[in-house]
C-alpha cells in the first residue's frame, strides 16, 4: 500500500461513507439525489450497506456523491489551517529574545 494515496476514499470504509452522507443529507434528501430503493423504502444504514456491497453501480454513485460533497470541504479545511502569509522576506525571523530580570 502507498502511504500517499491520491484516492479521496483511501482508508474509509463504506459504512463511514454512507454514515457521513446520511448525517449530511438524511435519507430523504439522499434518496432524491441517488434513486436507490434502500434510501427511501424503510431506510437504514445496515440495509443500505448490504445492498451497496452487492451492487457495484449503486456503490459507485454513493462514492461519487461522497467525493463531490466532502472533497470541497476537505480542501477548504486544509487551506484554512495554513498560517497567513507574511510580508517579510523569507530569511527574516520573528523570534524575540525574552528579557532577563535580575
Amino acid at each position: 500500500m502507498h502511504a500517499n494515496s491520491n484516492d479521496p476514499l483511501h482508508g474509509l470504509t463504506l459504512e463511514a461513507v454512507v454514515t457521513a452522507l446520511v448525517d449530511r443529507y438524511g435519507f430523504k434528501s439522499l434518496s432524491r439525489q441517488i434513486e436507490i430503493r434502500c434510501f427511501y423504502s424503510d431506510p437504514s444504514i445496515k440495509s443500505s450497506l448490504k445492498f451497496l456491497r452487492k451492487t457495484p453501480w449503486a456503490r459507485t454513485q454513493v462514492e461519487e456523491l461522497y467525493i463531490k460533497t466532502f472533497a470541497k470541504s476537505a480542501k477548504t479545511s486544509k487551506s484554512s489551517k495554513r498560517p497567513p502569509q507574511s510580508d517579510k522576506p523569507k530569511g527574516e525571523s520573528t523570534f524575540v529574545w525574552p528579557s532577563v530580570k535580575d
